[in-house]
């Protein structure tokens, strides 16, 4: 079993060549420049990688996107197995990233969390305390009453 350092290694160089032969090298039209290499992760045993992608577009642009990578898997493998020079040139496995749609929700969440707050600052822009502004007994009230410290 190869070290976690080697394996990032290797990830990190799958995810260079990967994303140079997108841009350079692949003339599938499906994939163009809407494909981003947003991450790859590599088994410990180095035999199998995971290619994270983003593509730029709508759902029917994702599913083309996803039809060309599948279809041009074997030409980046080679790709890889030639600048990795490793002994077993590892599997790819492309998966689409969702870090895009996770982003949209967390803006959404803290738009409404922002609408929320506004209406709440709204309604308590001439609002009063119920009790008087300091609520604790100090020392000198406690005398007026009547009690000792001792």
């Amino acid at each position: 079993m190869a070290d976690n350092a080697r394996a990032k290694r290797l990830a990190d160089l799958i995810r260079e060549v990967v994303a140079q032969k997108l841009q350079r090298g692949v003339k599938d039209p499906r994939l163009g420049s809407h494909v981003t290499i947003t991450d790859t992760r590599v088994t410990g045993d180095l035999r199998e990688a995971t290619v994270f992608y983003t593509v730029y577009g709508d759902d029917e642009t994702r599913a083309e996107a996803a039809a060309g990578l599948e279809s041009a898997k074997g030409v980046l493998r080679s790709e890889v197995g030639r600048a990795a020079g490793v002994k077993f040139t590892p599997t790819l496995t492309f998966v689409a990233d969702a870090l895009p749609e996770t982003a949209r929700t967390i803006e959404d969440l803290l738009d409404q969390a922002r609408a929320s707050d506004a209406r709440v600052r709204e309604a308590s822009s001439g609002a009063r305390y119920a009790g008087d502004a300091d609520p604790y007994r100090k020392p000198a009230e406690d005398d007026e009453d009547g009690a000792t410290g001792e």
